[in-house]
């Protein structure tokens, strides 16, 4: 084998191992990569079940129902609602008409399971993508 043949194959050789490496880190982020939605994106974009996403908007008023750990509560843009059920300790903060975000996936039936629910930290908090998706639903006020 001549030296250039031989600096050929080092050089196809590692370009493949590059391409592989690349392919791995891609897959992984994938994996990894977790999209906030508006219960009118869920509805519009029509995601599929066991898609994980964050979900975010307001907490509808009269809607947190708890029976033991599991709680179940609305989630609203003032637009569409999306119904959620939570097994465990919500943040001390959570109540109704307070931003929330829930991070989980849609059951078949259109129910979102949450694995992790995060609420506002204090009355003059909202976490971004909730107030853009309020702001673009038409129903976001100032408090002035």
């Amino acid at each position: 084998m001549t030296p250039k043949r031989r600096r050929l194959w080092l050089l196809v050789g590692s370009l493949a191992v590059l391409g592989a490496a690349a392919t791995l880190v891609l897959t992984a982020l994938n994996d990894n990569l977790v999209f906030f939605y508006s219960p009118s994106q869920v509805a519009e974009k029509g995601i599929a079940p066991d898609r994980r996403f964050r979900l975010g908007g307001l907490v509808e008023a009269g809607s947190v129902q708890k029976h033991g750990e599991e709680v179940r509560f609305t989630v609203t843009d003032t637009q569409k609602t999306v119904a959620v059920v939570y097994r465990g300790l919500l943040p001390d903060l959570f109540r109704e008409g307070q931003g929330v975000i829930a991070e989980g996936a849609l059951r078949a039936d259109g129910v979102f399971v949450a694995r992790e629910v995060l609420a506002k930290h204090d009355e003059n908090y909202m976490p971004p993508e909730v107030a853009k998706a309020i702001k673009e639903a038409g129903q976001w006020k100032d408090k002035k």
